[in-house]
């Protein structure tokens, strides 16, 4: 093998390093933070147009992967916890983007659709699901996980509930402390 075919080899071989590294580390923070999380908290799996913010409660890290399986890796991790449950919410406005529009946008709702599928969800105006995550990073932890995907109005909100207590309990103890 001559040295520029060797060199080459060697280039590819740390791109895909790196690229490996990169696509591990948004799980490797995930697996880190998920068990510091906990009620009230958020996790966000965002499209590449959503804004850094700067609220203190907030970190943004970086997921060089597909969303959909940022999302699925997401729920995951999820799954595995007993001590919290998402609530999830999407954005009321993608229903209507157009896929002439937003090529690809089709394919994406019916794969975020089976997805979800079974999960408690909501969705609203992405400027209300905005304020409750702007009200939230006040005081506690948000966790944005940014993709490279360029369809508007597809970022994927996760609100952390309690997984061992519900809201029928929580009224229940509400009721007998009055």
């Amino acid at each position: 093998m001559n040295k520029r075919a060797s060199l080459l080899l060697t280039l590819l071989t740390l791109t895909l390093i790196n690229s490996s590294i990169a696509s591990e580390s948004w799980k490797a923070e995930l697996k880190k933070e998920l068990p510091l999380l906990g009620h009230r908290n958020w996790i966000v799996v965002a499209d590449s147009a959503y804004p850094l913010q700067t609220s203190p409660g907030i970190e943004t890290i970086t997921a060089n992967e597909d969303q959909i399986k940022v999302i699925q890796g997401v729920l995951s991790a999820l799954a595995k916890t007993e001590h919290v449950k998402p609530t999830i919410f999407t954005d009321a406005e993608m229903k209507f983007v157009p896929e002439n529009a937003a090529p690809g946008v089709d394919a994406y709702r019916t794969q975020l659709k089976k997805l979800l599928a079974g999960q408690i969800q909501e969705v609203l105006p992405h400027e209300q699901i905005i304020a409750k995550l702007d009200e939230a990073g006040k005081t506690f932890k948000i966790l944005i996980i940014k993709t490279p995907l360029t369809i508007p109005y597809t970022s994927v909100f996760f609100q952390l509930g309690c997984g061992y207590w519900n809201p029928i309990a929580e009224k229940a103890l509400r009721d007998a402390m009055k």
